[in-house]
């Protein structure tokens, strides 16, 4: 996991999100199977390509992904928490 994926971790653990969730032929940041809620924290090296299949693949799953700049995550972790944990 990446600083960004533990700072986030850190902060929702013991709820219902699951980490390096693997769903298909990928492996989520963060998932929350109660909503089919996918939680994807983008840092520099993601590839577009590669998000674009797998968003699409998701959807076709009925999974809505949410993006989050590890910039963000690492100016304020915490206000990056209370979003996800208000979807």
């Amino acid at each position: 996991m990446s600083l960004p994926e533990v700072l986030i971790w850190q902060r929702i653990r013991g709820g219902e999100f699951r980490r390096q969730h693997a769903l298909g032929p990928f492996i989520l940041d963060f998932y929350r199977p109660s909503d089919r809620l996918c939680i994807e924290i983008d840092g520099q090296q993601h590839d577009l390509a590669r998000d674009a299949r797998r968003d699409a693949w998701l959807a076709d799953k009925d999974v809505r992904t949410i993006h989050i700049p590890a910039t963000a995550v690492l100016n304020d972790p915490d206000a990056v928490a209370e979003f996800i944990l208000s979807l």
